[in-house]
Parts: C-alpha cells; structure tokens; sequence
C-alpha cells in the first residue's frame, strides 16, 4: 500500500504547481527523461510511441491531398540561408553553427537546419523549370535545431522532432487556399484525434513568420490558461521565389516566379495533450491517440484460469482496439495506479469470480466510472466506450476553453483581466504594432491571432481607443 500510495504522491497537484505538475507527469509516465546534452531530452518508448501515431495519422491526411514525403540535409550552408534576408534575421539567434570537420576547419560554416525554407528553395531553383513541373507538394519527417535559452520538455528543447510541409505553386491563389487548407487540415486533426478544440486564425505581421507574407496558426488553451501555439502555416508569396530564383516557363512561354508555403506540427503536441487534458493522477490520453487504449489487469493472476482468460480477452479485443495484458507480479493497486498514470484510456479488471459470472469491471481513465461488462459483449462495449470517451474529452475541453475567455471592451478591462484571470482574452485591435508592443510589454500577453470567425465587440481598440479593425485574440502563452 505504501508504494501504491507514494506513486501518485509522487505528482504534484496542478493547482499547487503547474509547472512542477508538468514536469513531474512527463518523467513518470516515462515519457522522456533528461540527457546529457543540455537543452535536449531522450524521448522514451511511451512518449515516442504517442508520436509514431500522430505522425502516422497525419502523414495519412496529408497524402490524401497530393503531398509525398522527401528529405533534405540537416546543413545549410551560411550562404544559402543569408539569400533571404527577413528568414536570416528572424532566425539568427537560435541557429547552431558548425565550424569544423574533422581536424579541418570549414571553409564555409553550417548551420544546423532551424527549418529548411532555404534548402527547398535551392532545390526548387534546380527542380522546377515550366508549369508542367508545378505543384510540388512536398514534406519531410526531421529533427530541427534552435538554441533555446529556457527549455521544457516537449514545449520548448534545442533539438525536436516535426514535420515540414513546402509546397510551390504557379499561382498566389494555390498558394493561398494551400495554406489555408493545410491549416485546417491541423484544426481538424487537433480536435478529432486530439480532442483538443483551437481556434484558427492569422498572425499578425509582428507575429508572423520570418519571411513570410502571412502566417496562419492554431492556437490551444491549456489548462493553466496559457495558450499554446500548435500548428502554423505560411504563405510565402513569390519572396522565396525571387531571392533564390525559382522561376518557370508559363503556358504563354513567359518566366514566372513560383508561389510557396510552408506548414508545421512538432512534438510540441505531446505537451498540449498532456496539458489540455492531464490530471493529478497523471497522464489522460484520448483514445484515438493513444499507444494502448485498454490495459486488462488481471486480479490473483495466480489462480488457475486467470491468466489465460484474460490473454483470450486480449486476442479478441486485439482486432479492433490496441490492447495488452499486464501480468508482471504488481499488486493490482500498483498496476491501477500505473495504468492511471500512462493515461490508458480504459481498463478491464478480471478476478476469478468475474470469469466464473463471465463478466468483468471496465474503469474509464477520464472519469472513474466503473460498468460491468459480460465478457460475451466486450468488444462492442469497448469500442462504443472508447467513442463516448473521444467525444466527451474534447466537449470538457471545449467548455474548459468557453469558460476562461473574456472580452475586453478597454484597457482598463483588459488589465483587471490579464491580472487576475487566466485564459484567452477577446479584444479589438487597432492594427498597429506599437498597441501589440504595449501591451505585450505591461502585461506578457501578446496577440495569439486574429480568428477568421470575426466579430465586432466594440468599435474601439482595445489598448489605444482608435477606431479598431480586427478581433484579436490575447494571451499569455508558453
């Protein structure tokens, strides 16, 4: 009992400590651990297993719009990279540098890929000669590198694991509805399989990536009340194209330069599943995500029978959810604890009493709740349990998100906000930068994103009382 007890007092209540919270869940759920390399984390198998399924779900939908997968060199020459002078400045300040090969010194240095704009580009130079050659709707799977001065696992580390979408076009109108596509294309996964609701929208010029005409994000609320950036895609408009020279022969036999975009998700979403949905016991793992969907725990797994019901559950169970049996020799309170921790979704606890009444206990991870089952029935009530759950994780969420976003109709509102709520706040804006500076200055909240669900709730900017031009939606975020 002692050990089954100092497992859960091993986390710290949320409510007393987000931030230990966090960390605490992900070393105990073993999801990472720390490396000897400062600023990077070793992702173990529980953690890397919840990326291979949002990697593999999202690698389906992008091929289902054209896009196939490539690779490119994780270095960039210095050169390279300056050819786009907003992308090289924006940038600068968290690019690793290699300076030496072997014993020789380079005659050019490299920069460890921060992102790989400026390799596609150069490639494309090569690749695309006439509009026959156009679209190319191309991603890659890969590690990039930026040398971040605070770092967290998941949220923010040297090194992490993302895909990268660019894709060039004959047109700013197929640059454009890319874009747009594949940003909703993220918003749809986050909440199908994430059972993470976001709010879309366009960044504003200050916010916007480096280089780019405009930038479109997704923007989570986690349950502290930060946001939490969890999808981008950008517009690049022909900029790329003329600084690198990308340019192709139209069907008038005139030179055209291409349009591009570029769109990403890391392994940041590991944290924002952990913090949208994460409690004090732990991990909470939405079904459609996760690595195992249901643990059996079998009870005195020592009597004769048990086990070997209980592995026959698995295979039947095993065609249509992931399943696994857990017959180390752990108490049944220490397995209980354990599964609660890893946030597997449901468990099935069967004793030599449920086999002999042929039945056994589910225990749903997100609320407790305990129904028995006849074993004749299991599978159907699995999967009909593993849907509610899907479902009603992303409604919780979603009424978690209503309940802690407020407008703000002054500055005055907006301070008494920002100072004692936590969460996203709604406000006009007047579309200068020196409001975004003000505010992010007075209060570390800055513009998360203009949504493209626009409404008008004053006539006036929220921080400088100009006539306003866009809803703004604010926050503090990681």
């Amino acid at each position: 009992m002692a050990k089954e007890k100092k497992l859960v007092e091993a986390i710290t209540s949320m409510e007393e400590d987000f931030a230990q919270w966090y960390t605490d869940v992900v070393k105990k759920a073993e999801l990472i651990d720390y490396s000897s390399v400062k600023g990077c984390m070793v992702i173990k198998p529980a953690g890397y297993a919840i990326w291979e399924n949002i990697q593999a779900e999202l690698d389906r939908r992008f091929k289902e719009t054209g896009v196939q997968n490539v690779y490119m060199p994780m270095f960039i020459p210095e050169s390279l990279l300056e050819k786009e002078k907003d992308h090289v400045e924006g940038f600068a300040p968290e690019v690793a540098w290699v300076t030496q090969g072997g014993l020789a010194p380079l005659q050019e240095k490299l920069c460890v890929r921060p992102t790989s704009e400026t390799l596609f580009c150069d490639f494309y130079a090569k690749d695309v000669q006439s509009y026959r050659d156009l679209p190319k709707l191309y991603n890659q799977w890969c590690s990039v590198v930026r040398w971040e001065k605070e770092t967290r696992p998941f949220l923010r580390s040297r090194e992490f694991l993302w895909q990268e979408g660019h894709t060039a076009h004959a047109t700013a109108k197929e640059a454009e509805e890319r874009t747009e596509q594949m940003l909703h294309l993220y918003a749809d996964f986050c909440e199908e399989v994430l059972a993470m609701p976001v709010i879309r929208g366009r960044k504003t010029d200050k916010e916007k990536f480096a280089g780019a005409e405009a930038t479109y994000t997704i923007e989570a609320l986690m349950h502290d009340g930060k946001a939490l950036q969890s999808g981008t895609s950008h517009n690049f408009g022909d900029g790329f194209a003329k600084a690198f020279g990308i340019q192709y022969t139209d069907k008038e036999n005139k030179l055209q330069y291409v349009h591009q975009t570029s769109w990403g998700m890391t392994t940041r979403l590991i944290g924002a599943i952990i913090m949208v949905h994460g409690d004090d016991s732990g991990l909470v793992l939405p079904p459609a995500i996760a690595p195992t969907q249901l643990a059996i725990i079998p009870i005195m797994q020592k009597k004769e029978g048990v086990l070997e019901k209980a592995e026959e559950v698995r295979a039947k169970l095993a065609k249509t959810v992931r399943v696994k049996v857990d017959d180390t020799d752990k108490s049944p309170g220490w397995k209980f604890s354990e599964q609660e921790m890893r946030g597997i979704p449901l468990r099935l606890e069967m004793g030599p009493r449920d086999i002999e009444a042929n039945q056994g206990i589910l225990v749903r991870r997100d609320t407790g709740e305990k129904i028995t089952v006849s074993l004749d029935e299991v599978e159907e009530k699995v999967a009909t349990l593993l849907a509610v759950m899907q479902k009603e994780m992303l409604e919780r969420a979603r009424a978690h998100r209503e309940e802690h976003t407020y407008d703000a109709h002054n500055y005055e509102e907006f301070l008494d906000i920002v100072n004692n709520k936590a969460g996203f706040i709604r406000g006009m804006w007047c579309g200068e930068q020196a409001c975004e500076d003000k505010i992010k200055e007075e209060t570390g909240a800055t513009s998360r994103c203009m949504p493209f669900a626009q409404e008008t709730i004053a006539d006036t900017c929220v921080c400088c009382g100009k006539p306003a031009k866009k809803l703004v939606y604010w926050g503090r975020a990681y």
